[in-house]
């Protein structure tokens, strides 16, 4: 894939692709389109594979979905507190469905969350 100069500081990025649905990686290649700065742990759990990322590749972002449970909790504060950015998927109805899910309330309500979003039907 070509880029032309695009003149963008960007941001690098680090995603765990814990059952191979984000990147779609093919002998280590992602076939989905996630970016130039973007490295990619597959087929490890979100927690292990988080840890791996922020220890060996030094990400600003890192991205994973359907987080929820206390390990990948625990994995999302370690990143925080080390100064990684995170984008993570969750499924819930609304607000209060996510708040009824102990461990992510306990993100929720510790201001590690900087913001929610919802998509609909």
């Amino acid at each position: 894939m070509e880029y032309p100069n695009i003149n963008s500081l960007g941001k690098t990025c680090g995603v765990v692709d814990e059952r191979g649905e984000i990147a779609a990686c093919f002998k280590g290649i992602p076939q989905n389109d996630i970016g130039i700065r973007t490295d990619v742990i597959e087929n490890v759990d979100k927690a292990q594979g988080l840890r791996m990322l922020i220890r060996s590749m030094a990400p600003e972002v890192v991205a994973c979905d359907e987080i929820g449970n206390e390990q990948d909790i625990e994995a999302i504060k370690q990143a925080f507190h080390s100064g990684v950015k995170g984008i993570f998927t969750m499924h819930g109805k609304n607000l209060e469905d996510i708040k009824s899910h102990s461990p992510v309330n306990n993100l929720i309500e510790s201001h590690l969350i900087e913001k929610i979003i919802f998509l609909e039907g």
